[in-house]
C-alpha cells in the first residue's frame, strides 16, 4: 500500500567542465531511449498491444507506499500517489516495419517468443543487494525501528515480518491483485523493467500482499527493494526500498465491526509509529486517493521548518479482500494498510543529499551509522562536476524516460542528474528538438575530461540508435 506506499498502498513511489549543451541534451536522450527502446520483434503482419503490469502506488526514493491500496506502484491523478512519468510506447520492429504494439507499450504475454527483456546489466547486478538487511545501514537502521515498534503492540495475532521474498514478481500480482488498470502507465515497458511478458521486478511492495494474505497473514509487514525506471535527480534512482503494514480485523473476534473503528485503529497505529521515527512532532491527515484503498490518508509531520509527506494508508477494497478468500460485505473481514519507502525517510532524517550515497562501499560513509542510532551525514568531499549537452530532433513516440534509461546505462553512478533545458517546435515541419543537460559527478572522486568525452559519446551513439537526429 510508486513511486512515486503499498497495500498496495502508496509508495513515492530518487558535475565543473561544460563542453557543449548538445552533450546533456544527448545524455538525456539516451536515458529515455533506453526506457523505452526495449525492441519487440514481430512479423509484419502481425501486432498486439503490449500488456503489463499494474505499479502500486508507490514512490521511489521521496516517496510513499500503501499497502492497502494495491501494493503495486499505481499514481493517483492528483499526485496522491507516487507520480509515474508518462510511458512511452515501445519500439516493435522488424524489417523496418514497426507493429501496433509498439503503440502500447505494455507486453503482451501471449507473444513471449518474441520478446526482449529490458533488465540492464546494470539493473540485474543490484537485485539481491538487499540493503535494508545491510547492518549500520541507514536504511536497515530505520527498518529495524519501524519493526520494533509494531513488536511493542498489544496484538493477539503480531506483527510478522517479511524482508527477503523474490523480487521477480508475476504482472497479476504486482497489477491485477492490487486493481492496477489493465491500460495504466505504470503497466508499460517504458515504467516496468520486465523479465518477459508476465513477469516483473516488484515496482511496490504491495506486489506480496494478496500472496501473504492467501496464506492466513492477517498482521504483517512488508520490506524489501523495488524496481522502476525514473527521472535521473539526487532523490530519485531505479532501485528503491519501501515498506507496507497490514492488520485484518475478524468480526468473530471484534464484536460490531465498523469501518470507522478499522479507520480508527490505522491512524492510532500510525501516529505512534511516526513518533518512534520523527519523536514528538506537529503531524496532519490529508486525504488522497489510491485504487486500492477506500477512506485513502497521506499523514505528514512538520519536521524541520516544513510539512513532510511520511505515508500513505487505507482501508483495503472489498475486491482485494474477496480474491484473497477473505470475501467482501458488510459484517466480514476488514483491513488497513500503509505503505512508505524507506529511502525518503532516510534522506531526511540522515540528512543524505543524494540517494545514491546509499549504495556507496565507501567506508567514509558506512561508518557514520550505526544500528539503533540516527545520526546527521558528514560529507566527507565534494568534487566538481562535469555538464554535457546534448541537443536532439526527437523520434516519433518519444518517451523521456528512454533518455533517463540511456544515460543512467553508460554513467551508473557517475550521472547526478538530467535536465531539460531547452526544447522547441519546428513553426514548419513541426518537429521537435530537445536540449538536455547532464551532471556527471562522483561521489567519491574527481572525474577526467577524457572519461566523460567517453562516456557522452556512448550516449550519443544510443540516442542515434534509438532514432534520435543529433544536433
Amino acid at each position: 500500500m510508486h513511486h512515486h506506499v503499498h497495500i498496495p498502498l502508496l509508495h513515492r513511489r530518487t558535475n565543473s567542465l561544460r563542453s557543449g549543451l548538445g552533450c546533456a541534451a544527448l545524455a538525456m536522450a539516451v536515458l529515455a531511449a533506453v526506457a523505452t527502446f526495449t525492441t519487440y520483434h514481430c512479423s509484419p503482419s502481425e501486432g498486439r498491444n503490449l500488456l503489463g503490469r499494474p505499479t502500486a502506488i508507490l514512490r521511489s526514493a521521496s516517496s510513499v507506499t500503501l499497502s492497502a491500496r494495491g501494493a503495486a506502484p499505481v499514481t493517483a491523478e492528483n499526485g496522491a500517489v507516487r507520480r509515474v512519468s508518462p510511458l512511452a510506447p515501445v519500439r516493435m520492429i522488424r524489417g523496418g516495419q514497426r507493429c501496433k504494439a509498439a503503440f502500447s507499450g505494455i507486453p503482451d504475454p501471449e507473444d513471449s517468443g518474441n520478446f526482449e527483456s529490458n533488465i540492464t546489466p546494470g539493473i540485474a547486478e543490484k537485485v539481491g543487494a538487499e540493503l535494508h538487511l545491510q547492518k549500520n545501514h541507514p536504511l536497515n537502521i530505520i527498518k529495524k525501528k519501524i519493526e520494533e515498534y509494531f513488536k511493542s503492540l498489544d496484538s493477539k495475532s503480531g506483527f510478522k515480518t517479511f524482508d527477503n521474498l523474490p523480487p521477480y514478481v508475476s504482472t497479476q500480482a504486482c497489477f491485477d491483485d492490487v486493481l492496477v488498470p489493465p491500460d495504466h502507465v505504470s503497466r508499460k515497458i517504458s515504467d516496468t523493467f520486465y523479465k518477459d511478458p508476465s513477469t516483473v521486478l516488484r515496482t511496490h511492495t504491495s506486489a506480496h500482499q494478496t500472496e501473504l494474505l492467501r496464506k492466513g497473514e492477517t498482521a504483517f509487514l512488508v520490506t524489501g527493494d523495488c524496481f522502476r525506471r525514473d527521472e535521473i535527480d539526487a532523490s530519485h534512482y531505479p532501485v528503491f526500498h519501501q515498506m507496507e503494514g497490514v492488520k485484518v480485523f475478524d468480526p468473530k473476534e471484534v464484536p460490531d465491526l465498523t469501518n470507522q473503528m478499522v479507520v480508527d485503529d490505522l491512524k492510532k497505529t500510525l501516529e505512534g509509529m511516526v513518533k518512534v521515527i520523527f519523536g514528538d512532532v506537529e503531524m496532519r491527515w490529508v486525504d488522497a486517493y489510491f485504487p486500492f484503498t477506500h477512506d485513502s490518508m497521506e499523514l505528514e509531520v512538520f519536521f524541520n521548518g516544513d510539512w513532510l509527506e511520511v505515508l500513505g494508508c487505507g482501508v483495503m477494497q472489498e475486491k482485494i479482500l474477496e480474491s484473497s478468500g477473505l470475501g467482501p460485505g458488510k459484517g466480514d473481514h476488514i483491513a488497513w494498510a500503509f505503505g512508505m519507502g524507506l529511502e525518503r525517510l532516510a534522506m531526511v532524517l540522515f540528512e543524505i543529499p543524494d540517494i545514491r550515497l546509499f549504495w556507496s562501499k565507501d567506508e567514509r560513509f558506512l561508518s557514520q551509522f550505526t544500528e539503533g542510532t540516527i545520526t546527521k551525514f558528514k560529507p566527507f568531499s565534494k568534487y566538481p562536476p562535469c555538464y554535457k549537452d546534448v541537443s536532439f530532433w526527437v523520434p516519433e513516440k518519444f518517451e523521456e524516460n528512454d533518455i533517463f534509461a540511456m544515460v543512467r546505462d553508460e554513467a551508473g553512478d557517475l550521472v547526478e542528474g538530467v535536465e531539460l533545458i531547452d526544447q522547441f517546435t519546428h513553426p514548419k515541419t513541426s518537429r521537435e528538438s530537445r536540449c538536455y543537460r547532464i551532471n556527471y559527478r562522483s561521489m567519491e572522486r574527481s572525474l577526467t575530461n577524457e572519461e566523460v568525452d567517453e562516456i557522452q559519446s556512448r550516449v550519443r551513439d544510443k540516442v542515434t540508435g534509438y532514432g534520435g537526429e543529433l544536433r
